[in-house]
């Protein structure tokens, strides 16, 4: 039987809205695995900013008193994860390194810089969950850029950030295999964790530009290409919260500062 020529565009029709609707962006669709390259997207345009008058801020942040004992973590319930760690898994809520500086100390320009747009970076920020903790502890990512999260462990993990501006999501990962996600709005130290192993923690911090750093191993930081100016340079940590810095600089200059965090 021949349809007449409206039906099938209704057809059409029905078909196209559809594949839009099931399209959604990384954070609306849940669990959705991820193998061999990622197409992020993104990734358009220059930065505003001209490099032949651009700007660095980097500097360390300090530890200063009697650094804490690590806390141990008790994995005996997860053999995969503790085969990871042979000199025994401990918390990273106050990591003092050896040379006396403070790891994962979150660093970033607090002001939005009206009347620049960045680009939203094409490559991904990785978050790894290697021998049930999460690597990194701390980390930024721009509004919009692709997290790829990926199990490492083979062992069923479950991630469940908190955020209370972007949408929550709660991926569950049973096996080997990655996710996508991404935040659309800027927040700031959003608590991400597992509903499977209560001890995993982490923070990510999703700004509008891409001056933000994160102290690691030498408790150094380094925020590039920046436009002459004066700014509010903000350091966080987990434990002792938020200190601030104006700091000024020039065109090609490079500032250096200090923080320092800690108790007796």
């Amino acid at each position: 039987m021949k349809l007449p020529k409206w039906f099938s565009l209704i057809f059409i029709v029905v078909i196209a809205f559809s594949m839009v609707g099931c399209g959604g962006t990384a954070s609306e669709d849940e669990g959705v695995p991820v193998t061999g390259e990622t197409d992020t997207g993104g990734g358009e345009g220059a930065s505003p900013v001209d490099p032949a008058t651009a700007a660095t801020i980097s500097g360390k942040v300090n530890f200063s008193g009697t650094a804490p004992e690590p806390q141990p973590i008790l994995m005996d319930a997860e053999p995969v994860c503790a085969e990871k760690h042979p000199d025994g898994a401990f918390t990273e809520t106050v990591v003092v390194n050896p040379d006396g500086t403070l790891k994962n100390v979150f660093v970033y320009i607090k002001e939005d810089f009206p009347g620049m747009t960045f680009p939203t970076p094409s490559e991904p920020v990785l978050l790894d969950q290697n021998g049930c903790v999460y690597i990194p502890h701390v980390f930024g990512v721009q509004v919009g850029q692709d997290i790829v999260i990926r199990n490492s462990d083979g062992i069923l993990h479950n991630i469940s950030p908190m955020p209370t501006v972007n949408r929550p999501f709660n991926v569950g990962q049973p096996v080997e295999m990655e996710t996508v996600r991404k935040f659309d709005a800027a927040e700031w130290y959003i608590p991400i964790h597992c509903d499977v192993h209560d001890w995993m923690l982490g923070y990510v911090s999703v700004l509008p530009h891409p001056y933000f750093a994160t102290t690691q191993e030498d408790g150094t930081f380094s925020i590039a290409n920046l436009p002459p100016g004066t700014y509010t340079l903000v350091a966080w940590h987990e434990e002792f919260g938020e200190q601030t810095q104006s700091i000024t600089v020039g065109e090609s200059e490079t500032k250096e500062v200090e923080f320092s965090f800690g108790g007796s």
